[in-house]
């Protein structure tokens, strides 16, 4: 029997029409009373990566992607920090598809030279693809999703990272890309509140342009089927020196775009190799300018400004730097014998040394940081 709906002509017309079973129809005001039921998305990697999301990775190769993603790994399974980025969701499983290292690159880069190995968390598990398996016949994209799956089922896991999404388009049978694989582990984290972290090589790139969404190949659809976004970047300041920019965020407000990215140091100081996050600042410190001798210039301004004893901020306001960054580049210029310190605290320009760079020890410096 029809209800009685008050007049309410809307109400009437979807009561007798049939329930259809692709779309779900509520009221705006169901919806958000449901909302308020859900509990709250928690923290895996700050605001980078939250749970039940679809989240992806992207910069190029030798970037260190890698490194940064064995490191998130790390931290989720321990319900640890990484950095000033808070994990608030606690301990979880962990399983790592790594499509990128052997067993053995693996293994140098988390032992120490003197061979003693980091001891992992018990809910940190590492996938690689069986090298004697069979290619499956048929519908590949789907195949690799239904493994995916049941492995993480296996493990009692909530959270996949995939290094990388481009191993396995190139195995895709040219099916348009990576989208039909987006879909497909959309459908299954869905399925069973998965977290997925997805990392991407992108081409080469414009080392003086910002990191933006284009530089993610086939970005447009590939963006439209995740929850966030974000890239790691080179940087001007050094060989071992990265920055981390939020490219896409819809459970919080983006907090380290252009105006203040993460800035990160790769390092190895024991049997660890890793990221570790020195600050922020804007992305225009780290982007190489346009003109080659921009930079000599701005060293040599630098030294000029210093020698005749402006202090950091005057120096910045001057060249278009921060102050932190003068302080950076002094303390080099210290450390390489271009500047010698003064008895009242000054420095003084000296003759230029030549330029070594810095390259962490380790049985790791001879491999792509990726």
């Amino acid at each position: 029997a029809k209800t009685n709906t008050g007049g309410n002509a809307m109400a009437d017309y979807l009561e007798e029409i049939p329930p259809h079973k692709f779309f779900t129809i509520k009221s705006a005001n169901e919806w958000m009373a449901e909302a308020k039921m859900l509990p709250p998305q928690k923290k895996l990697i700050g605001t980078l990566f939250f749970e039940n999301e679809t989240s992806i990775l992207f910069g190029e190769t030798n970037s260190g992607k890698s490194i940064a993603a064995v490191q998130f790994a790390d931290c989720i399974s321990r319900g640890k920090a990484f950095g000033p980025l808070e994990n608030t969701a606690g301990p979880q499983v962990v399983v790592y598809f790594d499509f990128e290292l052997t067993q053995r690159q693996f293994s140098i880069r988390y032992t120490d030279e003197t061979g003693c190995e980091y001891v992992w968390s018990n809910n940190f598990n590492r996938v690689e693809i069986d090298p004697d398996a069979d290619y499956p016949e048929g519908d590949y994209c789907q195949y690799i999703c239904d493994e995916i799956e049941q492995v993480m089922l296996k493990a009692g896991a909530k959270v996949g990272i995939i290094d990388n999404i481009t191993f396995l388009n190139d195995e895709l049978e040219k099916s348009k890309g990576a989208l039909p694989l987006m879909k497909q582990l959309k459908i299954i984290k869905r399925r069973h509140d998965f977290s997925f972290l997805i990392l991407a090589h992108t081409p080469k790139r414009n080392a003086s342009r910002p990191l933006t969404k284009n530089d993610l190949h086939g970005s447009m659809m590939i963006m439209n089927f995740v929850d966030s976004a974000f890239a790691i970047g080179n940087s001007r300041q050094g060989p071992n020196v990265r920055y981390i920019k939020q490219i896409k965020a819809r459970n919080s407000a983006i907090d380290y775009g252009r105006d203040s990215v993460l800035v990160c140091h790769i390092e190895k100081p024991t049997n660890f190799l890793r990221f570790t996050i020195v600050g922020t600042s804007r992305e225009t410190e780290h982007l190489e300018t346009d003109n080659p001798m921009a930079r000599e210039e701005l060293l040599e301004t630098i030294k000029t400004l210093y020698s005749d004893g402006e202090s950091h901020r005057e120096i910045a306001s001057e060249v278009g730097v921060s102050h932190t960054t003068v302080g950076r580049i002094v303390r080099e210029m210290i450390s390489k014998g271009e500047l010698k310190k003064r008895g009242n605290g000054t420095h003084r320009h000296v003759a230029k040394s030549p330029h070594v760079p810095c390259v962490p020890s380790g049985p790791y410096e001879d491999e792509e940081l990726e």
